[in-house]
C-alpha cells in the first residue's frame, strides 16, 4: 500500500503500514469516533480549489462550489472562508450556506423544480442569480418577483446537446435529459425572458454532466454557448456573465481527467480567440473540489466464504455510500493497517437487507474480523446522499487540518430520527 497507488494522494498516504489523512491516523480517528466514519482533508479541498484559482488568475471569474456534492456545514465553511460562492439547488441548501457563513450575494440557484416558496426565500436573501431551466419557470419567477416588488436576476440554462461521455445518470447536456432549455429554443426563450417585467437577464448557463474526464466535451459546449451569446446579443439582449457549470471528474480508479488549471487554459484560449475573454465567468465545480478529499472508515464485521463468492461484511452500507448501488460506481477499498498475509478475493458488502448493498466487488484484501477498511474518494455524493434506511443513523464526520481533527457532525441516533415523528 503505497501513496502513489491511492486515490486522494498525497493527502491520503501510508506511513509504517498504517493509513493517514494529512497528519491524522485513520485508525486513531475510528477508535475515537466509531465507524462508519467520514473523514475529510481540508488541505485536499484547498489544493483542488487552488487549481481553479490558478486557472482563473487575472480573470473576472467567480468559483461557486456546487454544494450538492457535499453540504456538510464544516465543508461549506472551508469554501466560504476561501471566498467561494455557492451553487444551490434548494431552499434548504441556501439555509446551509447562510449557516456556514457564506454570502448570499455570491449564490447561484440552479435546479429544474424551484418552488414559489424557494424563489421568495432566495429573492429575500438577495442571491446573485437564478439559473432558469424552463420557459414555464420564467413565468412563475417573474410573477413571484413582481409580487415582491423586485426583478429577479436570471441566466437561462441551455442544453447544448453535447455528450459528456459519462454515466447516463449523471449526464445532463443531451436532448434526452431533463435539464435546461433546448439549444434550438434558446434565442426565443431569451426574447421571452427579456419581455417579462419581473426578470432581469444577466447571463447564460451551461452544465453538461458530472465525472467528465475529457476536455473535448467542454470545448464543444463552449463553442455552442458562444454561438448563442452572439445570436442573443445580436437580438439586443446583453449577456453580462457566462456560466460554464462544473462536472470535472476525479481519479476513482486510474481515471485521468485534465487538471482544472490545464483545462481552463484551453477553454480560456478559445474564449479569447472568439472575443469573449473579458466577460465575467462563473463555474460550479463540486466533485472535483471534495471527492478525493474524503475517506469512509468501516469495520470488518464478518468474513463469509462461499462456493462462488467470498463476502467481507462491513458496518458501512448503501445508506452511507449510495454510489455503488446507484451507479455501480467504483471506490478503492484498502486496509487501514496492512497485514502481511495472503490476500483473498472478496465482495465488500454492508448489513442492509438489499442485494444491492455492496461497496466493492472482487477486491483483493488481506483482512480479519475487527480490521478497519478505508473506502477512498468518498468526499462527494456520499454523505450528501446518505439516508436512514433500516433505521440506520447517519455517520459522524471529521475534518482534518494538518494533525488536528475536528468533529463537524456527531453520529445520528435513533432518538434523532424519531424526534419529529408522532404516534396516533
Amino acid at each position: 500500500m503505497t501513496h502513489t497507488l491511492l486515490a486522494g494522494a498525497p493527502f491520503v498516504a501510508a506511513h509504517n503500514h498504517d493509513l493517514y489523512l494529512e497528519g491524522a491516523s485513520l485508525a486513531d480517528l475510528a477508535k475515537e469516533h466509531g465507524t462508519p466514519l467520514f473523514v475529510y482533508s481540508k488541505a485536499a479541498m484547498l489544493s483542488a480549489l487552488a487549481a481553479y484559482q490558478r486557472g482563473f488568475a487575472g480573470r473576472n471569474a467567480r468559483i461557486c462550489y456546487a454544494m450538492k456534492a457535499n453540504s456538510s456545514l464544516g465543508v461549506l465553511q472551508v469554501f466560504a472562508q476561501a471566498g467561494c460562492g455557492f451553487d444551490i439547488v434548494s431552499g434548504g441548501e441556501l439555509d446551509r450556506v447562510i449557516a456556514a457563513g457564506g454570502d448570499p450575494a455570491k449564490v447561484i440557484f440552479s435546479g429544474v423544480g424551484k418552488t414559489r416558496a424557494e424563489m421568495r426565500k432566495a429573492l429575500t436573501a438577495g442571491i446573485a442569480c437564478f439559473n432558469v431551466e424552463s420557459e414555464a419557470e420564467l413565468e412563475v419567477l417573474s410573477e413571484v418577483a413582481q409580487s415582491m416588488g423586485q426583478r429577479a436576476r436570471i441566466s437561462i440554462r441551455v442544453n447544448p446537446n453535447v455528450d459528456a461521455k459519462t454515466h447516463p445518470y449523471i449526464s445532463t447536456g443531451l436532448k434526452g435529459n431533463k435539464f435546461g432549455v433546448a439549444h434550438e429554443r434558446a434565442l426565443a426563450t431569451y426574447q421571452h425572458a427579456a419581455s417579462l417585467p419581473g426578470l432581469h437577464v444577466t447571463g447564460i448557463d451551461c452544465h453538461i454532466g458530472s465525472q467528465i474526464t475529457e476536455s473535448t466535451p467542454y470545448l464543444d459546449a463552449m463553442d455552442r454557448v458562444l454561438d448563442l451569446v452572439q445570436a442573443i446579443e445580436a437580438a439586443g439582449i446583453a449577456i453580462h456573465h457566462i456560466d460554464f457549470g462544473g462536472g470535472l471528474g476525479i481519479n476513482y480508479n486510474g481515471d485521468t481527467p485534465p487538471a482544472a488549471d490545464a483545462l481552463w487554459a484551453q477553454l480560456l484560449a478559445k474564449l479569447d480567440a472568439r472575443g469573449y475573454g473579458q466577460r465575467q465567468l462563473m463555474i460550479e465545480p463540486g466533485r472535483s473540489l471534495v471527492g478525493n478529499a474524503g475517506v469512509c472508515l468501516t469495520e470488518v464485521l464478518y468474513l463469509k466464504p462461499g462456493e462462488q463468492k467470498n463476502f467481507c461484511i462491513v458496518d458501512a452500507a448503501m445508506n452511507d455510500l449510495p454510489r455503488p448501488a446507484m451507479y455501480e460506481a467504483f471506490h478503492q477499498i484498502v486496509p487501514v493497517s496492512a497485514r502481511a498475509t495472503e490476500a483473498v478475493t472478496y465482495d465488500v458488502a454492508g448489513p442492509v437487507c438489499e442485494s444491492g448493498d455492496w461497496l466493492g466487488r472482487d477486491r483483493q484484501l488481506a483482512v480479519q474480523s475487527g480490521d478497519l477498511l478505508a473506502v477512498l474518494s468518498t468526499g462527494a455524493y456520499c454523505m450528501a446522499m446518505a439516508s436512514n434506511y433500516n433505521t440506520r443513523g447517519r455517520a459522524a464526520e471529521v475534518l482534518v487540518d494538518g494533525d488536528k481533527a475536528h468533529l463537524i457532525r456527531r453520529r445520528e441516533t435513533v432518538a434523532d430520527q424519531i424526534a419529529c415523528e408522532r404516534l396516533l
